[in-house]
């Protein structure tokens, strides 16, 4: 009986599979236009803000472990750093990779509902805000600033339901970076100071590439459990509202 509650607390509804049809065409489409060269462009401003969100993970983790975060940096070939005094590397070093795929799990998540979505935003929005209070260039001041300004435009348009599939979007795009940028680093470009080098260096113990296949994991695991909490929670909300409620 427990596990027949447990399949069908997981069993997407009508509107719920038509968004994990979205989150597909969504998966699909970034990794076209992630290998189309004339076609990157368009995926460049988000490939941006992921890298804003990455290094904010790295920030947040610094003021909850006593760190002065100094400055917070995006540069034009999607890199990014974030310069601190003090805090515990423990904690900062992971916290980019797993701070992006978390708050992207949270996208996911939220993008199974708009009042979700709306509340998630507004998360989202502070995250950005202390990005750009802390942003040291014009790149990332920009970067930050566009995002704060479609969050508000969407807010506002149709009952915030546009707001819905941006999150979604936002959402797969930042797992989908995390992921993939854990694998370039580790496996494709073999990053001399990635944050797993980094990482392994400071703790010494195992290879940089175990480091990122832990996070690797995690990261897969955030992801599955997203979509599957967002079933769960909002199953019933989503059959009793209707599509676009």
């Amino acid at each position: 009986m427990a596990n027949q509650s447990f399949v069908e607390l997981i069993t997407p509804n009508e509107e719920q599979k038509t968004t994990l049809i979205i989150i597909g065409v969504y998966i699909l489409a970034i990794l076209i236009l992630w290998n189309v060269p004339i076609l990157k462009t368009i995926l460049y401003p988000f490939k941006l803000v992921t890298v804003a969100l990455h290094e904010f993970g790295h920030a947040a983790a610094g003021c909850c472990t006593g760190a002065k975060i100094e400055a917070i940096e995006v540069d034009p070939e999607e890199g990014g750093v974030t310069r601190m005094r003090g805090g515990s590397p423990c904690c900062t070093l992971p916290a980019g990779y797993l701070g992006s795929s978390f708050f992207g799990a949270l996208m996911i998540f939220a993008g199974f509902d708009v009042l979700a979505s709306k509340v998630v935003s507004v998360i989202i929005g502070i995250c950005l805000l202390a990005t750009l209070w802390w942003a040291r260039n014009w790149l990332t001041r920009g970067v930050t600033l566009l995002f704060i300004g479609l969050i508000v435009v969407l807010w506002l348009v149709k009952d915030a339901v546009g707001l819905k599939y941006f999150v979604l979007f936002m959402g797969v795009m930042s797992c989908l970076y995390s992921l993939w940028d854990i694998v370039e680093d580790l496996v494709v470009r073999k990053v001399n100071e990635s944050d797993a080098t980094k990482f392994a260096k400071y703790t010494g113990c195992c290879v940089p590439q175990f480091w990122g296949l832990v996070w690797f994991l995690i990261s897969l695991v955030f992801l599955a459990a997203a979509v599957l909490a967002g079933i769960a929670v909002f199953r019933d909300r989503a059959s009793a509202s209707g599509p676009g409620q």
